[in-house]
């Protein structure tokens, strides 16, 4: 896999951030833009698929995305902080009180491939989608290193995030997708 480079200025990442933070806000309030304001770069107009993850205190508060861009990359952060906001079935709807100090974090997804080998998926650098049927787990680069897994631990906890048996990874009939993302 050829390592995935995505170039965002310093100001690109902030408006990414800004407009996550605005998306979010103004749904809570009924307040500010319906959609998303237009950037100036071309860059953030690009058909990229992006994931927003919230965290309050350090913990885990919400995280949806898109795999593929299914639209230019403003919208679909726009989108997706509102999905991992109110929408994440983990998680009840946020609330206004939660939104101060509420950390954003943003991956932007590289392209995905099937993954030749196991042996070769490196900590912090890939994330994993296995598939097996109609089942379908992912976790981000950044899952692994949070947690302090290892690569056979990466693996298993991906196969329970699809609701597979942790050593399925090693079991011909389960896809393993890898890719990589730009996250800040």
């Amino acid at each position: 896999m050829e390592a995935f480079r995505l170039t965002l200025t310093p100001d690109e990442k902030q408006t990414l951030k800004e407009l996550a933070r605005l998306a979010i806000a103004s749904r809570l309030t009924g307040r500010g833009p319906a959609a998303a304001p237009a950037p100036a770069t071309e860059t953030l107009r690009r058909p990229l698929g992006a994931f927003v993850t919230l965290k309050r205190d350090g913990a885990l508060r919400g995280c949806i995305g898109n795999l593929v861009g299914a639209g230019p990359l403003y919208e679909t952060v726009w989108g997706m902080a509102q999905a991992a906001a109110f929408q994440d079935p983990r998680f009840n709807p946020l609330t206004p009180p939660e939104l101060d100090g509420l950390e954003i974090e943003i991956s932007i997804m590289g392209p995905l491939e099937p993954c030749p080998d196991p042996q070769l998926v490196e900590i912090g650098r890939h994330g994993l989608i296995m598939r097996r049927g109609a089942r379908q787990g992912l976790l981000l680069p950044q899952v692994p290193v949070e947690w302090g897994w290892d690569r056979e631990q990466f693996l298993a906890q991906t196969c329970r995030k699809a609701g597979l048996p942790a050593n399925a990874w090693r079991e011909p009939d389960t896809e393993i997708i890898w890719f990589e993302a730009s996250v800040f």
